[in-house]
């Protein structure tokens, strides 16, 4: 429970993150342009900063701690494998992305696509994805409070959810996405500092006695490996195999969407220029992946020493509702160790991974509704001013859903993760190729959202576990593999089974974004056949830039994960293997910067 110094150092922060909302409030206010995009002026270091914030929410520590708890490190594969979704979007989708110049990833739809269909998909997915899919994912992590709550505040679901709402919402909608982004500048500071605390503090607990121990325990010996036991395919087939060579491109899931979509794409839209966007989402991958997850899983590992099973935590503390008893409270259960002033700064560093994440999903959701519902499909002729205000309208509604998703519907953080992998299982790849094949329609995307949702909802619900297992996979990798397949069979289907988008649809849309290549060579020669000039001068006499992008990503891949398992080398007392890694991401990182320029078309 905290003291005196504890309740002081959280007001403090209180304080200061209102402070910087109240600050920001005196241009948000100004246009939805101020209200969802900065202004469209914001730096590389800043936007960066704030996507790794939005990611480093409550519930990811708890996420972490579950997934080690239950399956060792090696299972966070399950998210360590998008990286590879995200530095394509890095090298390959940003600068399109902010070539697009549109205020939200919707709107694409009705630049790529044009008819009924597109209006369709534009609002249908404004809804859908703005408001249900985004407060599950708040829901999730106010779920997450609820858990800090009550394990180090001792207090009430309902309290931990309309203190840690309130607060968020009054920034959130006071400065808009500029208040929200330099609210997660200081944010990130105080979560990363709280969870190397909470790191040191764990391996320091006398149970534990320090990180030798810790490495030696004999109860630790099945968790601690990285990479999972090739002598059991039913285990690495499922835990690495298939996120590395299918769920990277094939699933969509919030902040890792291949090509970019969602908060990370709003965060591009609001960059300077594409220079700016490629170096935010470059800043972002490598927080994301290589700082910070070691301090979560040691943490973790600390935590099954002192607490092996649920009994032991329920014995200690008896007060926790059965409904949140998982392991993943076991993250929360660690920080109650933590000293007085201590404790309040760790606290504070929970709340600020909370308030990060609602606040961008606030920000983000309620762009959904405004631009992309409200001013397209309600009132187009609606004043700026009248929409900045349905916005922060908006804002309040979806924190409040989100807090009766978390109070009476979820339970643990990796059940809203399988189920929001699932829903999106299949479209992945649309959203990579559309940008560079002329022949994707909005029929293919409105078929694949059918498709996955449906197939998520049979696999799920319809068909018992024992029956889609196969080979030596799990329950859960089986029916992501079966709703991909379905999926991706039904889009490739209706693509060539419905007409392509208009000539002047697809001219516009390339001549905007200038994505290049083979698949728009038709496009291209047809508009030059008819006289019709969409090759920006720019690009005249310029090689398609695609084959150094792809080396590009590999070689970011291969120096992110360089960098992530060179500081665990450290950690798992193995130096000389941690310096040859660390070498290894040098020399990529310097490659990647000698060839930033020629990546950048906007110089």
């Amino acid at each position: 429970m905290l003291n005196t110094i504890d309740w002081i150092i959280v007001a403090a922060f209180f304080l200061i993150v209102m402070g910087i909302g109240w600050v920001a409030s005196k241009t948000a206010g100004k246009d939805t342009t101020e209200f969802f995009l900065g202004g469209r002026g914001m730096p590389w270091w800043l936007l960066g900063i704030s996507m790794v914030a939005c990611t480093f929410s409550a519930d990811t520590p708890n996420l972490v701690t579950g997934m080690v708890r239950e399956d060792g490190v090696a299972k966070n594969w399950a998210w360590w494998a998008f990286l590879i979704t995200g530095m394509v979007t890095v090298f390959i989708y940003s600068k399109l992305w902010r070539r697009s110049n549109i205020m939200t990833d919707l709107e694409y739809y009705e630049l790529r696509y044009s008819g009924k269909a597109a209006s369709f998909l534009r609002g249908f997915r404004s809804l859908y994805l703005g408001v249900f899919f985004n407060t599950l994912i708040m829901g999730t992590v106010t779920l997450a409070a609820i858990k800090i709550g009550g394990v180090m505040l001792g207090i009430k679901p309902w309290q931990a959810v309309v203190g840690g709402s309130l607060a968020v919402m009054i920034y959130a909608s006071l400065g808009g996405l500029k208040g929200v982004i330099w609210a997660d500048f200081f944010q990130y500071s105080i979560a990363m500092f709280g969870a190397v605390l909470a790191a040191v503090v764990a391996v320091r607990q006398p149970e534990v006695n320090g990180l030798d121990n810790l490495l030696a325990n004999p109860a630790l010996q099945d968790k601690l490996k990285v990479f999972p036991d090739f002598n059991n395919p039913s285990i690495w087939v499922s835990l690495l195999l298939i996120p590395i060579a299918v769920q990277w491109w094939a699933v969509w899931y919030p902040g890792a969407e291949p090509g970019g979509g969602g908060y990370i794409a709003q965060r591009m839209l609001s960059a300077k220029n594409e220079k700016n966007a490629i170096g935010a989402t470059l800043l972002f991958n490598f927080a994301h992946y290589a700082l910070r997850p070691w301090p979560w899983i040691i943490v973790a590992l600390a935590s099954v020493i002192i607490y092996p099973d649920l009994d032991s935590i329920r014995e200690q503390f008896p007060h926790i509702s059965e409904t949140y008893l998982k392991d993943d409270i076991a993250y929360p259960v660690m920080l109650s160790k933590l000293n007085p002033g201590w404790l309040g700064l760790v606290t504070a560093s929970i709340i600020a991974a909370y308030m990060s994440t609602i606040g961008t999903h606030l920000n983000w959701g309620s762009s959904y509704v405004v631009n992309d519902f409200y001013r397209r499909f309600v009132k187009p002729d609606a004043p700026e001013k009248e929409l900045v205000a349905v916005g922060r309208i908006t804002t309040v509604t979806l924190m409040v859903i989100a807090g009766l998703l978390s109070l009476f519907f979820l339970n643990n953080a990796t059940q809203a993760f399988d189920v929001l992998l699932l829903s999106g299982a299949g479209t992945g790849a649309i959203y990579l190729l559309r940008w560079f094949w002329w022949r994707i329609n909005a029929w293919t995307e409105i078929a694949a959202m059918i498709a996955a949702t449906v197939s998520a909802i049979v696999l799920v619900f319809f068909i018992p576990d024992d029956v889609v297992q196969f080979w030596v996979l799990d329950v859960f990798t089986s029916k992501l593999l079966i709703a991909v397949v379905i999926t991706t069979i039904v889009w490739i289907l209706t693509t060539y089974l419905t007409n392509p988008e208009s000539k002047e649809t697809l001219r516009t849309f390339y001549k905007r974004t200038r994505p290049g290549g083979p698949g728009w060579k038709k496009v291209v020669d047809e508009a030059t056949r008819d006289g019709v000039t969409i090759i920006d001068d720019k690009d005249l006499g310029r090689k398609w830039e695609m084959p150094l992008q792809i080396l590009s990503v590999f070689i970011g891949i291969v120096a992110i994960y360089s960098s992530l398992f060179s500081i665990g080398s450290f950690i798992y007392g193995k130096p000389a293997l941690g310096i040859l890694l660390g070498l290894v991401a040098a020399l990529g990182t310097v490659f990647l910067f000698k060839n930033f320029d020629k990546l950048n078309a906007d110089k």
